[in-house]
């Protein structure tokens, strides 16, 4: 065997058939998603709800409790998102792309603050702390959280959240064992970049039509 491709995938030698067909299926729904996301497209969500439910069973499993908490999260917001992109706000226009607001800022701190502190009680009360690994994981969920919700929103700086958190996910998931999804976060990384650049240029191209 390669020692590149040891390095990379050696760890796989030792999982469950399903487990490693789970991350795959996961893995494509996930970025289905995000490039829907990236296009401005409803189907975001019902494509997202797939890959989140896969990813609390495979997450659970190697005892990541923040991102397994930030799967079901995703669920509830991949639920309000979908209510909340599909509404009409007008009787031809559905919720349109904004920029947040100071109130918005204001928000995003409460959920990043209080998700952290509420993954950190979990950790203690469930003796699952495994050193700095799991203060990545607190950091990543509260960046998740805020971005997640601001993409439910239509914010567009929902996209720097989760750009932050998929940067600092890619060596997270490599750590625990994780591989095909680290390099699903490398690809999450350029689609936030990407999906940025079109939101700004989606907003700016309603701005000056209006």
């Amino acid at each position: 065997m390669s020692p590149i491709f040891e390095f990379f995938f050696g760890q796989y030698r030792g999982y469950e058939t399903h487990i490693i067909g789970l991350e795959v299926a996961g893995i494509v729904f996930g970025l289905i998603s995000s490039i829907c996301s990236m296009r401005n497209s409803v189907w975001v969500y019902p494509t997202g709800i797939v890959s989140t439910l896969i990813f609390v069973y495979i997450l659970l499993k190697f005892n990541l409790l923040g991102d397994t908490i930030i799967n079901g999260y995703y669920f509830v917001m991949s639920i309000y998102g979908w209510y909340i992109w599909t509404r009409k706000v007008t009787p031809t226009q559905t919720t349109p792309i904004t920029k947040a607001t100071k109130n918005d800022y204001t928000n995003s701190l409460g959920i990043f603050l209080s998700t952290m502190l509420f993954i950190y009680i979990i950790y203690y009360v469930f003796e699952k702390f495994e050193g700095w690994v799991s203060y990545i994981d607190i950091l990543t969920t509260g960046l998740f959280f805020v971005g997640m919700w601001m993409l439910a929103k239509k914010k567009l700086e929902n996209w720097l959240f989760l750009l932050m958190g998929n940067v600092i996910s890619v060596p997270l998931y490599f750590y625990k064992g994780l591989t095909l999804s680290s390099f699903l976060y490398v690809i999450f990384v350029i689609i936030s970049i990407f999906g940025y650049l079109a939101w700004k240029n989606i907003l700016n191209n309603r701005l000056q039509t209006a």
